[in-house]
């Protein structure tokens, strides 16, 4: 009971980088100013995160916030994704090679992909026991 209580005091995150994606992460702002991330769970590379500088991508009313990153990033997918996969956690990383998407890191050779697990039991209860995540309309307002 005495774990079960210090991790509700704890706090649980949804998704966050690798080292090397931290690393990718911000020298893309160095390049572009401040950056989302938004995973659109659509087909080909929309299984995959992709990057925009925040003032050229509109975030939609559906979609969820599902964490804040390192630098004032968020980190978006969209609501239908998000419903299939609230039960994980995502870890973003980089590796080599270009996706076929419009994602800022494409330039350099690399791509950031998603790693995910599930999340334990402790996690879910932490998790439902708070607020729902914010939503693009939420931000909208």
């Amino acid at each position: 009971m005495r774990n079960r209580i210090l991790l509700m005091h704890k706090r649980v995150h949804r998704v966050q980088l690798t080292e090397a994606a931290q690393i990718m992460l911000r020298r893309l702002i160095e390049q572009h100013g401040p950056v989302l991330f938004h995973l659109s769970g659509g087909c080909c590379d929309g299984s995959s995160p992709m990057c925009f500088p925040t003032r050229e991508f509109r975030v939609g009313g559906a979609d969820i916030l599902l964490g804040r990153l390192p630098w004032h990033t968020e980190f978006w997918m969209g609501g239908d994704q998000f419903e299939r996969w609230k039960h994980t956690h995502l870890t973003v990383d980089v590796v080599e090679g270009r996706g076929s998407g419009f994602s800022l890191e494409a330039p350099e050779g690399v791509r950031f992909i998603v790693r995910s697990r599930l999340l334990t039991v402790e996690e879910r209860a932490v998790l439902d026991a708070g607020p729902p995540p914010p939503t693009g309309a939420e931000r909208l307002t």
